[in-house]
């Protein structure tokens, strides 16, 4: 393939000329021209209908966007991943998250090992751990069951999780021993701290998750974890108390990449979970960092997500480019990007079970494509990952859907909603007014981007408006409605994001799977440590941060450090 940057490449410039013409056309003319938008824009796929026709384009926009997708070799790059090639160029590996969800009878051989059969043998072993949890049979060093796990892992190891436990609550199996599960990420330990302030020594247990099993924030809240279990079991149980050792083994699980780390920790060996280097921790959710999901929706449900996010898989390396939902959904974002210069991107799910989706997103998002140098290393000359944001739909609608509607932003907004839900209520009455609050919530995401696209042209005529009160419009959305929430639905939502984002990242010419600038980050903060804690190194300080640290310390002095 051509090594020329791809937007000097033949289709982006025909796209640049296309767009300077299409940047001036309003939806609502282009909904008046071409009747039947939306059979002509829309598809659907695992579950999933995308309709895309309130994009401002056109059949012919789309025709030269399915050209830049071949010509930045996006079919070639699509097989290249799910044949586990070394997509992620910069580290030398592959990036087969899909191979997480793979049915057992698959076979992908990388390297000469098929991997098929680890993914499996991990999944059993996240099985019986939960079996053994559901059964209450898993007990603490005191010999009572344990009840609440808490899960200590920070980004992919904290945010998918944590989103999709949220999501698939209602899954929750029946007639087996209840196990809450409850998440703390932040460093400062105000979120492990309200939780020891509650929880039961005796009957809580805690998942160390974290690839490296060298993050900061995840061992820091760990050792917190390790000390108050120290201090409230060892004596629990008379005058000779509980060995130390049984506390550890019985209330720490650990998931990571580097058993030896873990080991060295001290967590028992039959304890730990396979975490492999060849998956991003955003893309982590599908493996051994599910097992929170799995004990709050039981290992059926966990592999009906896994499900899922196959059935999407096989769609992005089966359908043609112009029925593919993650091409079709990654052309229309680098439409209003590259050729719009609209670069701000809402997420708004309308359904409460979908409220941790955007955060989400934006980690798999921005921390993939946010990036500003091509696999070569040459500067981008264009722009690549919007700022991605969002919130739940009907509580955005009173936050900043002010600034959609009548600001001078343009935003791109993504609204996602089920089709169908409350109809298993069993009691009739109930069942009704559920299903009538759910008709109410999905008017209000459909006139929402039916507003955000055609402007005052929405509202029928009630009599002049001043001029402020004007509704400009032309805001382009898109809208995907899941047949229901169920696991296997939000496994092929989430996969759709992730092949999304991989397709954007082969037009843009950069790898969406390390992360340099976090990695950046990390180590400016350990130097950053040691200057606070041990007071040395001020004078390579910049002048803004040696204020902040003597502030510190201002203050340190005058509590009495």
């Amino acid at each position: 393939m051509s090594h020329t940057p791809i937007d000097q490449q033949r289709a982006w410039c025909a796209l640049a000329e296309h767009a300077a013409g299409m940047g001036r056309r309003h939806l609502r003319d282009l909904f008046v021209e071409q009747p039947g938008r939306f059979e002509t824009f829309s598809r659907s796929a695992a579950g999933l209908t995308l309709d895309l026709s309130k994009q401002r384009w056109t059949g012919q926009t789309l025709d030269l966007l399915l050209d830049l997708a071949r010509d930045a070799g996006v079919p070639e790059a699509i097989r290249g991943l799910l044949a586990g090639e070394r997509v992620n160029r910069s580290e030398d590996r592959p990036a087969l998250h899909t191979a997480l969800r793979l049915p057992a009878e698959a076979r992908l051989e990388v390297d000469g090992e098929d991997l098929v059969p680890s993914v499996h043998a991990t999944l059993e072993r996240m099985a019986t751990m939960v079996d053994r949890f559901h059964a209450g049979q898993w007990r603490g060093a005191t010999g009572k069951p344990i009840r609440d796990v808490v899960n200590l892992g920070v980004g992919g190891s904290d945010l998918g999780p944590l989103m999709v436990t949220h999501a698939l609550a209602d899954y929750r199996p029946e007639g087996v021993h209840r196990i809450d599960v409850h998440f703390a990420s932040t460093m400062d330990g105000s979120q492990l701290a309200d939780y020891l302030t509650r929880l039961n020594p005796e009957t809580t247990l805690f998942v160390l998750s974290s690839k490296s099993f060298t993050t900061i924030d995840t061992l820091s809240n760990a050792r917190t974890a390790r000390d108050w279990l120290k201090s409230r079991l060892l004596g629990a149980a008379g005058e000779e108390g509980v060995d130390e050792a049984l506390v550890m083994r019985q209330h720490f699980i650990g998931v990571s990449a580097s058993p030896e780390k873990m080991a060295e920790w001290g967590i028992a060996d039959d304890h730990q979970l396979a975490f492999w280097e060849w998956v991003g921790g955003r893309y982590s959710l599908w493996g051994a960092i599910g097992l929170p999901i799995a004990l709050v929706v039981g290992m059926e449900h966990f592999r009906g997500l896994l499900a899922g996010a196959h059935a999407m898989d096989r769609h992005f390396s089966e359908a043609a480019l112009p029925d593919n939902l993650p091409v079709l959904l990654a052309l229309a974002g680098i439409w209003n990007v590259n050729f719009l210069d609209i670069r701000a991107h809402s997420i708004l799910p309308y359904d409460g079970r979908l409220e941790y989706f955007a955060a989400y997103l934006e980690q798999l998002e921005m921390e993939s494509n946010g990036k500003s140098v091509t696999h070569d290393g040459d500067q981008v000359g264009y722009s690549t990952c919007p700022v991605l944001w969002g919130q739940l739909g009907p509580n955005a609608q009173h936050a900043f859907y002010q600034l959609l509607h009548q600001g001078t932003q343009a935003v791109e907004c993504d609204f996602i909603a089920p089709r169908v839900r409350y109809d298993d209520v069993p009691d009739p009455a109930t069942r009704d007014h559920l299903m009538g609050q759910h008709r109410l919530t999905l008017a209000n995401c459909f006139a929402q981007s039916r507003v955000l696209m055609l402007g005052d042209d929405a509202i029928e005529d009630d009599g002049p408006r001043p001029e402020y009160k004007h509704y400009r419009g032309n805001q382009p959305s898109s809208t995907l409605l899941l047949d229901r929430l169920t696991p296997q639905t939000l496994g092929a939502l989430v996969a759709l994001y992730e092949h999304k984002v991989f397709v954007q990242a082969t037009i843009w010419d950069i790898n969406p799977f390390d992360q340099w600038g976090v990695e950046l980050g990390k180590k400016i903060a350990g130097e950053t440590q040691q200057t606070l804690e041990h007071r040395t190194g001020l004078e390579g300080m910049d002048d803004s941060t040696r204020g902040l640290i003597e502030a510190v310390w201002s203050a340190e002095g005058e509590h009495g450090r």
